[in-house]
């Protein structure tokens, strides 16, 4: 099996690195640019991981010492390969899953999820070897593919805290509406989000929306209004 090192030691470098080792790749000792030196960091493995804030990953690659051997890689969903000079061999790996800690981390790299992968073929070994599936998004559409993920997750949350902060203020509990949440999910998998649609935005129904806005605090409005006009535009398509 190949060897992989990583670089940074945060939620998504612990979870690739503990899911790697569960795949029988060998996993050599992390380092991290806060700790110690990194120039070192690709010699004598297959694939040297950058998994830093992706802000920092132009100047840790700067500072790894290029190995015409080894493959440099980063987990930026957003970056393509080109913040990865002056390394011969790059790829870029952003798994699309949420890692919350290290071990429940490794286990969702583990469970079939996708990764959007670019460059150079060894990042595909990656995602073959934890069975996952493989999304070929090139360079130049990287940073739109992940404000699409971060709309599909970050903003979902957001809004389901949006969703816990109302329902708490009509003494309705949060475990009910994720019933309806996990329903919702279901029906968009099955028919899409435009038939999924349901609601007094997708039925015309102001009446209504106008009744919501009332009863809601004043500071929960503008998001309400800004999904009521998706919503909105959802029902037109």
């Amino acid at each position: 099996m190949p060897s992989v090192r990583v670089v940074g030691w945060g939620r998504a470098g612990s979870s690739l690195a503990g899911a790697l080792s569960e795949a029988g790749w060998d996993v050599r000792e992390p380092v991290s640019a806060r700790t110690g030196p990194v120039a070192g960091a690709a010699s004598g493995v297959d694939l040297a991981v950058i998994a830093v804030p992706d802000s920092a990953i132009a100047a840790v690659a700067a500072a790894i010492e290029p190995d015409p051997a080894a493959v440099v890689a980063h987990l930026a969903g957003s970056l393509g390969t080109e913040v990865l000079d002056p390394h011969p061999r790059r790829a870029a790996v952003h798994p699309l899953a949420s890692l919350p800690d290290a071990v429940i981390g490794a286990r969702r790299l583990q469970s079939g999820c996708w990764f959007a992968v670019t460059g150079d073929e060894l990042a595909r070994r990656v995602v073959a070897d934890l069975g996952g599936r493989v999304l070929a998004v090139a360079g130049a559409d990287r940073a739109a593919y992940h404000a699409a993920a971060a709309v599909a997750s970050n903003h979902l949350v957001a809004l389901l805290g949006q969703a816990e902060r109302i329902a708490d203020r009509a003494g309705v509990p949060f475990e009910a509406l994720l019933d309806l949440v996990r329903a919702t999910v279901a029906n968009v998998a099955e028919v899409g989000p435009s038939a999924a649609l349901t609601g007094p935005a997708a039925r015309g129904d102001e009446a209504t929306i106008a009744r919501h806005l009332e009863a809601i605090d004043p500071d929960e409005r503008a998001a309400y209004e800004a999904m009521a006009d998706q919503a909105r535009r959802l029902a037109r398509s």
